[in-house]
């Protein structure tokens, strides 16, 4: 939002500089996020004196230039060569003497230099209108009154005063704000001083000529509708001022009717639309809804179906415009237009907000209907437009005012204490200064006790409903920065031994980091195509885009999205993870789970001179996976085949029948939905259940055994539905004192081997901490691995 630092000025009187007004709008809540010198036309007509042409003589190698002497006030005349025709001897000019840079109307801008043309020397530029920016006008050069001072400043004469724009940024619950009478009464209540209104007392009714009639069918929609008829107008240019107030704050002049709504709009943040009265046939205007699939043509001349539920202004035979939202291509203000019907609405800001969503229109009036808008502001609204109206574009006002409002609003009523005010501050505010806050808030205390107040507060205050929003109200006006922090804090530690969220995440991402890991951080919200089932998916009921309209149930695709980015830039070998949230709802009950992701495509290292590069394979993935596992000390987990539809194959690990992780390449449709074509390993953990798992580990203290280690091959056949998980979980029954690991260092599928069979080669870690082990240990439990292998898993060992 933009707001003009000479407009405010408009509504309160104050000494404080922009800098200063800064830094009290940021306290107050409104953060000012930028603060600009602004001129009110490009240039500010820096470095533009006012000359006199003492002398003009036509040049002597040219039949249209002319060769003048001119005064602007300096030790000598200058000698300025100039090409138009209306300059003569006597006249009062606009000069840009040498060095200045002009701004015209069209085109870039240019700085002055000394040069000689045609043979004559010139010392700067007698200046046109539109040569300087300050109209269109190219037939000659700006002739000044006689009572111009030689030798001031052109920006003293044509009364240019540099102004300041705040760039707010503005939170949805300040619906009040969005104009600068609204900035304004936040500065006026933090400096305790009074709030001047534009005054609207000269508002008449000249004669009841033009009434239109007003017919309000949805009042749920429009609780409120107000409107005038002003005949006679004539549709033109905005005059100066007019045209520089809406520049400040980046509005371009279309015509004066229409800058007039617009001005009033950022004034007092009513939107208002001004009607083309006589396009509205039957002399009636309509408030209604019309059928489903209803076709009518914006300003923007594009074709719209309207929904049945879009509320429209419209006239005895068709809709006019999208109430609240955007107007019609027919009915808008025309050059011929010479009467207006000027509307001032208070509308049902779901219903604008539902509307605006559904045809894709953001504008300025839709902006501030969907926060909010106050209700008793449309009738001064309508006066102070009609006033503008008849100063810029003459017309009378040919009817009373129409004001539909059936059930005005009530202001908010409730009451507050002044414990619960000192409770929720942490600090206590003197009576009187809260109340001080409050009345300067524009919130009436309709009652008092010793302990509280009642209050009511304006309905334009939309997110000022409850006690805490007072609070919060005083809050921000006394001062953050005016709450004491207390010199001692008491706090009751805690000596719990269990792992915490942070630490073991931070575990994991050191390691990763290590180990050439990026962390990523992705948007919870994602596109529907990328649920498998959108019957569990949590929908959003008004999503931003068809991009962002559910919540994400798996952290895969996002972690597509950024390797598909990076590869699109040449970035091929990848390594990433991501701790985040996923979302489901199941009869009605949401659910959000902690996941982990990792992600490897690519070489598995930098390319080398020394060394050929080598793509990363399912092994890369599961050492990183067991690595994960190994430094958390994560280690009952069973292993099986991973079922996941996502996953070309691959593995998951089971911890106490859950599944603890899955991982293996993923599948070719997966990728394709986020125009990855590059192989790409992914793993995907359960993060709360390895939270749980970890803060039930025990670390007991185990010295190193100083007896040596013994390690053993075995060779096998089995059958390819036997996983190496199963093959583990036997050899761990058989002998749990000594086997200390179990390991695949080889695997085998292929026509060499008998049909529906595979060949297997594990390693055996056999060691004993508290002796040597004999090679007859060792041969009694091989023995004994063999046979229970053979029995339970139908391995044959080759020899």
């Amino acid at each position: 939002m933009k707001i003009s630092y000479n407009w405010l000025k408009e509504f309160i009187d104050t000494d404080k500089t922009p800098q200063e007004i800064s830094i009290i709008l940021t306290g107050t809540g409104l953060e000012v996020e930028s603060l600009e010198k602004v001129q009110p036309i490009p240039g500010g007509l820096e470095g533009l004196v006012i000359g006199f042409v003492k002398e003009s003589v036509a040049h002597t190698n040219s039949d249209h230039l002319h060769v003048t002497k001119v005064d602007v006030g300096g030790p000598e005349d200058l000698q300025i060569v100039c090409g138009a025709h209306n300059v003569a001897a006597g006249q009062k000019v606009v000069v840009a003497t040498v060095g200045t840079t002009i701004y015209p109307t069209v085109g870039e801008p240019f700085a002055i230099k000394k040069s000689k043309i045609r043979g004559e020397l010139s010392e700067g530029m007698i200046c046109a209108e539109d040569e300087i920016g300050l109209g269109t006008d190219h037939a000659g050069i700006m002739v000044l009154d006689d009572d111009a001072v030689v030798g001031s400043l052109a920006k003293n004469y044509f009364k240019l005063h540099d102004d300041y724009m705040y760039e707010i940024g503005l939170t949805p619950n300040r619906a009040d704000a969005v104009s600068h009478l609204g900035t304004a009464r936040d500065i006026a209540a933090f400096l305790k001083i009074g709030i001047r209104k534009p005054d609207v007392s000269a508002f008449k009714v000249d004669d009841t000529s033009r009434t239109i009639e007003v017919v309000v069918e949805n009042e749920q929609a429009s609780p409120r509708y107000a409107g005038l008829t002003i005949s006679g107008v004539e549709v033109k240019d905005s005059p100066k001022w007019l045209k520089e107030r809406l520049a400040v704050i980046g509005l371009r002049s279309i015509n004066n009717i229409v800058d007039v709504t617009n001005y009033v709009l950022h004034e007092l943040g009513q939107p208002l639309h001004a009607f083309d009265a006589d396009e509205i046939t039957g002399g009636k205007v309509l408030v209604k809804n019309y059928p489903e699939g209803t076709v009518f043509k914006t300003l923007d001349d594009v074709d719209r179906k309207l929904s049945e539920n879009d509320l429209m202004i419209g006239n005895a035979d068709e809709p006019m415009c999208i109430a609240g939202v955007f107007g019609g291509a027919k009915s808008g203000v025309k050059e011929s237009t010479k009467n207006i019907f000027l509307e001032s609405a208070y509308f049902n800001s779901v219903s604008v907000r539902k509307t605006a969503k559904r045809h894709g229109l953001k504008t300025d009036a839709s902006f501030r209907f969907e926060r909010g808008t106050d209700p008793d502001m449309p009738v001064f609204a309508l006066k102070r437009a009609a006033l503008l109206i008849q100063q810029v574009a003459g017309g009378k006002v040919s009817s009373q005012i129409s004001d539909h409002y059936p059930a005005p609003v009530a202001p908010f009523a409730f009451e507050v204490t002044y414990k619960n005010i000192d409770r929720l501050i942490g600090q206590q505010i003197t009576h009187g200064e809260i109340k001080a806050i409050i009345e300067a808030l524009d919130i009436k205390i309709v009652g008092e006790t010793a302990d509280s107040l009642s209050l009511e507060v304006p309905p334009y205050r939309v997110d000022v409903t409850r006690e805490v929003d007072i609070v919060e109200e005083i809050l921000r006006i006394y001062g953050y920065n005016n709450i004491h922090i207390p010199t001692q804090i008491r706090a009751s530690l805690n000596n719990s031994q269990k792992k915490e969220k942070d630490t073991v995440q931070n575990q994991i991402s050191d390691l990763l980091t290590a180990n050439g890991f990026n962390e990523i951080l992705s948007n919870s919200l994602t596109k529907s195509a990328y649920s498998d089932n959108l019957d569990v998916a949590v929908k959003i009921l008004n999503p931003l885009s068809s991009d962002l309209d559910v919540m994400r149930q798996s952290l895969l695709f996002s972690g597509l999205e950024a390797i598909a980015y990076n590869q699109n830039r040449r970035a091929a070998d990848l390594k990433f993870y991501e701790f985040g949230k996923v979302y489901s709802v199941k009869d009605d009950k949401y659910s959000e789970v902690q996941r982990f992701s990792v992600f490897i495509t690519g070489a598995d290292a930098a390319e080398q001179w020394n060394a050929k590069q080598q793509p990363v394979s399912f092994y890369n993935l599961k050492a990183i996976v067991d690595g994960i596992l190994q430094r958390l000390n994560i280690t009952d987990f069973v292993v099986e085949d991973a079922t996941c539809s996502k996953l070309a194959f691959g593995l998951q690990y089971m911890l106490n029948g859950k599944q603890l992780v899955k991982f293996g390449p993923v599948g070719g449709t997966a990728r394709k939905k986020t125009d990855v074509d590059k192989e790409v390993f992914y793993a995907d953990f359960n993060f709360d259940l390895v939270l749980s798992a970890v803060r039930k580990n025990v670390i007991v203290y185990q010295e190193v055994s100083k007896f040596p280690a013994v390690r053993r091959d075995l060779s096998m056949l089995i059958d390819k539905s036997v996983s190496f998980g199963q093959l583990k979980q036997i050899a761990q029954r058989t002998e749990r004192k000594l086997l200390k690991e179990v390991s695949a260092f080889d695997v085998y599928q292929g026509d060499k081997l008998p049909a529906g069979k595979k060949s297997y080669a594990l390693s055996f870690i056999i060691q004993d901490i508290e002796k040597t082990l004999t090679d007859k240990a060792i041969d009694s439990v091989m023995q004994k691995l063999i046979y229970n292998l053979g029995k339970e898993a139908g391995a044959e060992i080759r020899k």
